[in-house]
C-alpha cells in the first residue's frame, strides 16, 4: 500500500515481468524446433523431450514449489525461482547436444516451478480488495497473453537473424531486471507452517515421468513396444501410490481435502484440460507451417501470431468480467469459443490457404487467454488464504501437466502417421477440441454461480 492507502502497481509491474520470461520462453521455443533439429542432428521425438522436459520438471515440482513458498516467504523463493531460470537459460543458449539441452531444460523448469505460484501468492498478499486482486490476476493473465503472443515472432525474428541459441539467451537481461524489481518492490510475505512431503514428491515424479516417457516413446516404438508398457505401469502404479501417500501424510505436499470443494476440483481438471489443448496444437501447427508448408521461423511466428495476439486481449477482458459476472462466465464462454477453433483446425491440409487457419488461430487463443484467469481467479477464492501457495500450485501443476501430456500424445500422433502428417493433425484436433468442450461441460454443470467480484 501506499501511502494514500491505494494499492501500488509496482509489486504487479514486478511479478508481470519475471512471469512475462517464462511465458515469452514458452512459446518461443516452439519456432525454434526445426532450426534446433537441423543444429543438433535430433530428430521429432528429441523435440518432444526438449519441450516436454522443462514442463515436466516444471510440473512435478509445482506443488512442493508452493508449499515451500508458504513455508519459507513467496518473496525470497520468487526470488530463486527467477534466478535459476536466469541461468539456466544461459546454459541452454549454450549447449552443444541435445542432452546438455534438455538438461538444461529440466534446471529452467525448476526455476519456474519455484517462481509461478509463489508469484501467485505474491499478488494475493499485495492486493487485500477482492474487485481489485480480481484485476491483477486479469492483468497478469494479460502479461501472459503479451509474452505468449510475442514469443513465436520473437523467437522466430532471433532464430532467423541470430540463431536458435538467442531465443533462450534474451531471457538473461529479462531475469537480471526481474531481480532487480522484486529486490526492491516486492512486499515481505507471512510464513504458514507447512512440512515437507519427500515420499509425495518422488511418487508423483515417478507417475508423471511414466505417462510422459510412455506417450512420447510410442511414436519411434509403438504403442506395444516394452517401454510404452512400462511408462504406463509405472504410471499406474506411482499414482495409485502418491494418493495413498497424500491419504496419510502429514505433510501432504497435496492436502486431498482441497478437492472437497467442486469448484476447486472442476477449475483444476480445466487447467489440464487447456494446456493439453493448447500445447499440443502449438506444438503440431509449429512444425506443420515450418516442416509441410516451407515457412522460415520468422514467417511462422507471424502466421501464429492471430492466435497469440488475441490471448492478449482476452485475458485482459477476462479479468474485467470477472468484476462484473464471477469467473463462471468467462470460463464457459472462452472453452466453448477455444473448443470450436480447434475443431476448426480439423479442416487444415498440406496446401490449406493461409485464411482458412486465421479464423481457427483467432478463437483458440482467444479461449485460452479468456478462460485462464478466470480459473485462477476461481480456485485461489476456493482454497484457503493460508494454503494459497499450495492451491496456485495445484493449478499450475496441473496446466503443467496437461501441456507436457498434450506435446507427448499430439507430437506422437503426427510422428506415428508419417505418412500423412495432416492424418495426424487432423486427429490431434479433435482430441484437444473436444478436450475443450469437456472442460465447459464441466465448468456448466458442477461450478457454483459466484457472487460477482465487485
Amino acid at each position: 500500500m501506499d501511502e494514500s492507502g491505494k494499492s501500488s502497481t509496482w509489486p504487479l509491474v514486478t511479478i508481470c515481468f519475471g512471469y512475462f520470461m517464462v511465458i515469452l520462453d514458452a512459446t518461443a521455443v516452439n519456432v525454434a524446433l526445426p532450426a534446433l533439429m537441423r543444429s543438433l542432428h535430433t530428430t521429432t521425438t528429441s523435440l518432444q523431450w526438449i519441450v516436454d522436459s522443462y514442463s515436466l520438471v516444471f510440473a512435478a515440482l509445482l506443488l512442493s514449489a508452493g508449499a515451500l513458498g508458504d513455508r519459507r516467504g513467496a518473496k525470497g523463493v520468487f526470488l530463486v525461482g527467477i534466478g535459476l531460470f536466469t541461468v539456466s537459460s544461459l546454459a541452454c543458449g549454450l549447449a552443444q547436444s541435445a542432452d546438455m539441452l534438455i538438461l538444461a531444460r529440466c534446471i529452467q523448469g525448476f526455476g519456474a516451478a519455484l517462481a509461478v505460484p509463489t508469484s501467485l501468492s505474491l499478488l494475493q498478499t499485495s492486493y487485500t480488495d477482492r474487485a481489485a486482486r480480481a484485476r491483477a490476476f486479469g492483468i497478469w493473465g494479460g502479461v501472459a497473453g503479451i509474452a505468449a503472443g510475442a514469443g513465436p515472432v520473437v523467437g522466430g525474428a532471433l532464430v532467423s537473424s541470430l540463431g536458435w541459441q538467442s531465443v533462450f539467451f534474451i531471457n538473461v537481461p529479462i531475469g537480471v531486471t526481474g531481480i532487480v524489481l522484486a529486490s526492491h518492490f516486492l512486499p515481505s510475505t507471512p510464513r504458514y507452517p507447512h512440512g515437507i512431503d519427500p515420499a509425495g514428491q518422488i511418487s508423483g515424479v515417478l507417475c508423471l515421468s511414466g505417462v510422459t516417457v510412455a506417450l512420447i516413446e510410442a511414436g519411434p516404438m509403438g504403442w506395444a513396444s516394452p517401454v510404452v508398457i512400462a511408462g504406463f505401469a509405472v504410471f499406474a502404479v506411482a499414482g495409485g501410490a502418491f494418493i495413498a501417500i497424500e491419504n496419510q501424510a502429514r505433510f501432504p505436499m497435496l492436502p486431498l481435502g482441497l478437492f472437497s470443494s467442486a469448484n476447486f476440483s472442476v477449475v483444476t481438471v480445466v487447467g489440464l484440460l487447456i494446456n493439453f489443448a493448447f500445447y499440443g496444437e502449438l506444438f503440431v501447427m509449429s512444425i506443420y507451417l515450418q516442416q509441410l508448408r516451407g515457412l522460415t521461423p520468422l514467417s511462422a511466428g507471424v502466421a501464429l501470431l492471430p492466435q497469440m495476439a488475441t490471448a492478449v486481449i482476452g485475458s485482459t477482458l477476462s479479468g474485467r468480467v470477472m468484476v462484473h459476472t464471477g469467473p463462471r462466465l468467462p470460463m464457459l464462454v472462452g472453452l466453448t469459443v477455444g473448443g470450436v477453433g480447434l475443431f476448426g483446425l480439423m479442416a487444415t491440409g498440406v496446401h490449406s490457404g493461409y485464411g482458412l487457419l486465421v479464423i481457427p488461430f483467432l478463437a483458440v487463443g482467444f479461449g485460452m487467454s479468456f478462460t485462464m484467469p478466470a480459473a485462477t481467479a476461481a480456485i485461489m477464492q476456493a482454497a484457503p488464504v493460508a494454503n494459497g501457495g499450495i492451491a496456485s500450485g495445484v493449478l499450475n501443476s496441473a496446466r503443467q501437466v496437461g501441456g507436457v501430456i498434450g506435446v507427448a500424445l499430439l507430437g506422437t500422433l503426427v510422428v506415428a502417421h508419417r505418412s500423412s502428417f495432416i492424418q495426424g493433425l487432423h486427429v490431434g484436433m479433435l482430441i484437444a477440441g473436444s478436450a475443450f468442450l469437456l472442460g465447459a461441460v464441466l465448468v456448466w454443470l458442477l461450478v457454483e454461480r459466484a457472487i460477482p467480484e465487485a
